[in-house]
């Protein structure tokens, strides 16, 4: 009856509210349309939470030194201000990164390393938005090139992109933990010319 996805939906939609299309049975046209109003409603609602999280985000000057830091933006950003709201407490970006889940497991024994995926132990919300961050970075990289990142053009070449994704996320945990302990904001690293 109507496409898959958002287009779709819309499509459903002006469908169900079409009281003369004869596709929809009346009994079902009813509780499409009440289905229909609640969808109106979460949209409204989560437009609004939407809303409020920018202003949140707008008025709270460690969340807006977050959001230029690459793959970081008003949600994550608040989402870090947030969670960690004492960055001293981490002795290192290291440490941050372990608390969220973006490290190896470790299975080490008789002096060998062996590090396997990440643990997924930690903040499960931030470890997901990270990720999706580093995900959107790399696309980007993907679309207009690599020049100005050469480790991530380096890390893609060895590895899948969701692999590179976490590793990426695990680095903006790090860089994140820095503008926040130190007050400063992100710089970009200069790329060295050969």
């Amino acid at each position: 009856m109507a496409p898959i996805g958002r287009n779709g939906v819309e499509e459903l939609l002006e469908t169900i509210g079409d009281g003369q299309d004869a596709r929809i049975p009346a009994v079902a046209r009813t509780c499409l349309e009440a289905l229909a109003m609640q969808l109106h409603l979460v949209n409204r609602q989560i437009l609004e939470a939407d809303r409020r999280v920018l202003a949140w985000h707008r008025s709270n000057e460690a969340s807006r030194r977050l959001d230029r830091i690459p793959g970081v933006g008003p949600l994550i950003a608040t989402a870090l201000v947030a969670s960690v709201p004492n960055p001293q407490a981490f002795k290192s970006g290291r440490d941050l990164a372990a608390w969220i889940g973006l490290v190896p497991k470790q299975n080490s024994s008789g002096g060998k390393d062996r590090l396997g995926g990440i643990s997924k132990h930690g903040n499960r919300y931030l470890r997901t938005l990270l990720t999706i961050g580093a995900l959107s970075v790399i696309r980007y990289a993907e679309t207009h090139g690599t020049a100005h990142r050469p480790w991530l053009a380096r890390l893609l070449e060895r590895r899948p992109a969701k692999v590179a994704a976490v590793a990426l996320a695990n680095k903006i945990a790090r860089m994140a933990w820095a503008v926040m302990a130190r007050g400063e904001a992100y710089r970009e690293p200069k790329v060295q010319t050969a």
